[in-house]
C-alpha cells in the first residue's frame, strides 16, 4: 500500500463540501483537529499526522516528527505505523533517530 493512500482516505472521509472548499483555513483547522487528537493519545490521529509530516502534506516535511508520531502509533498497535517508522528511519541520521526516540520516550498524552 502506498504511504500516501491513508492520507488520501483521510481526506476522502471529509465531507464533499469541505473537500470542494479546500481553503488553507480548512486545512489548518483539520491539521489542528488531528494534532489535538494525536496529542491526546489517539493512535489513528498519530499515524495520520505522521503521514502528513512524512509527505509534507499541509505541514513542512519533517522526518523527525514523522518518526515520532509513527513510533507512538506503532506503540499502540498500528502496524502501518511500525512499517512506516522503519522506512523513515532509513532516511534519517543517527542523531535524528535518537531525537525522535527521546521525544517518544518522554511523551505523555495531553488532557484538556
Amino acid at each position: 500500500m502506498s504511504r500516501s493512500l491513508p492520507l488520501l482516505l483521510l481526506l476522502m472521509a471529509l465531507s464533499p463540501a469541505v473537500v470542494a472548499q479546500s481553503t488553507p483555513s480548512v486545512t489548518n483547522d483539520r491539521i489542528s483537529e488531528l494534532r489535538r487528537a494525536a496529542e491526546q493519545g489517539d493512535a489513528r490521529a498519530q499515524y495520520n499526522l505522521a503521514l502528513m509530516y512524512d509527505e509534507g502534506e499541509g505541514v513542512p516535511k519533517n522526518l523527525v516528527d514523522a518518526y515520532f508520531w509513527f513510533n507512538l502509533a506503532a506503540a499502540q498497535g498500528i502496524e502501518d505505523g511500525k512499517r512506516n517508522r522503519d522506512i523513515s528511519e532509513k532516511q534519517m541520521t543517527r542523531e535524528q533517530i535518537a531525537e525522535a526516540q527521546r521525544r517518544s520516550a518522554a511523551w505523555k498524552p495531553k488532557t484538556e
